[in-house]
């Protein structure tokens, strides 16, 4: 940390799917926003191999590209401090860890991302090719594990009447899909549990009203992580324009630090919308 800053001055975010896309660039936004920087996801090392399949009917764990190990490499490189510690939203014991991990470090923690997601066979299978145990997965990912963390890190920022907790949603928690799964759509399995999580931001502004804790949930929009540019084709998901994960990234960074989104607090908000309304990526969004 900078030779004038004491531990008092420092801003401590725990940024969860942080080892590639969107949780990525997050957490590189908020270490160039000053904000040393706690990164959770399974893959700690490159090259590690995990089950992320989109469908039930086959089984793909080729290593994706990114780790924690890389994300926590570069914000040292913007003058940051970083924590990378594995964390597997299935693993409710990994989850308590992973936050007490980083209490021990840092010492406390003022800004909460929750933007992991689970993956793997179950995204974009139909409602009856869907086994109830991969439902239950996906429940236990997209819902349980995000409000486990929330549970563990808000009583304290309520007790310093400060902090932020951005929950990261989707699109397909809002609205059907245009297609079917598969084929242009989403499956119940994912868009369930996202529509359950979706409610939670909404909730905890309504219970802590003037808490001076902020609660907002944020759609990303179809972004341009690793994942989906590999899979666009597959998931006969061409047709969907991508933004850059910059954009998301960015209007998180301005949920978390700036004074006049204290006004939004409880409410969807949509990055595109933010990034366009407060000039938050340079270039973009290009001029026609």
């Amino acid at each position: 940390m900078p030779p004038e800053e004491t531990a008092l001055d420092r801003k401590i975010a725990l940024v969860t799917g942080a080892s590639r896309g969107i949780g990525k660039a997050t957490a590189l936004q908020l270490a160039e926003a000053g904000f040393d920087v706690v990164v959770t996801a399974r893959t700690l090392r490159e090259g590690e191999r995990y089950e992320h399949s989109w469908t039930v009917k086959k089984s793909d764990t080729s290593a994706m590209p990114g780790s924690l190990e890389i994300t926590a490499a570069a914000i040292e490189k913007a003058g940051r401090r970083a924590l990378p510690v594995r964390m597997d939203l299935l693993d409710p014991e990994s989850i308590e860890a992973a936050v007490a991990r980083a209490r021990e470090v840092f010492g406390r923690i003022d800004v909460l991302i929750n933007n992991a997601v689970t993956t793997g066979p179950g995204s974009l299978d139909t409602f009856l090719d869907t086994p109830l145990e991969v439902i239950e997965r996906y429940l236990r990912g997209n819902v349980l594990a995000g409000a486990q963390i929330t549970q563990l890190v808000l009583p304290e920022l309520l007790e310093r009447k400060q902090g932020a907790v951005v929950n990261v949603t989707s699109y397909a928690g809002q609205y059907d899909p245009p297609a079917p799964a598969g084929r242009g759509g989403w499956s119940f399995a994912y868009a369930g549990s996202k529509a359950a999580f979706h409610r939670l931001a909404g909730v905890l502004a309504v219970e802590h009203r003037d808490s001076g804790v902020r609660f907002f949930t944020l759609d990303p929009g179809t972004v341009a992580t690793e994942m989906m540019q590999r899979n666009q084709k597959a998931q006969n998901l061409e047709d969907f324009e991508a933004v850059p994960m910059d954009v998301p990234a960015a209007a998180i960074r301005w949920l978390a630090t700036a004074p006049e989104a204290s006004d939004l607090s409880g409410q969807t908000l949509h990055a595109y919308k933010l990034c366009k309304a407060h000039a938050l990526v340079p270039g973009w969004p290009p001029e026609p």
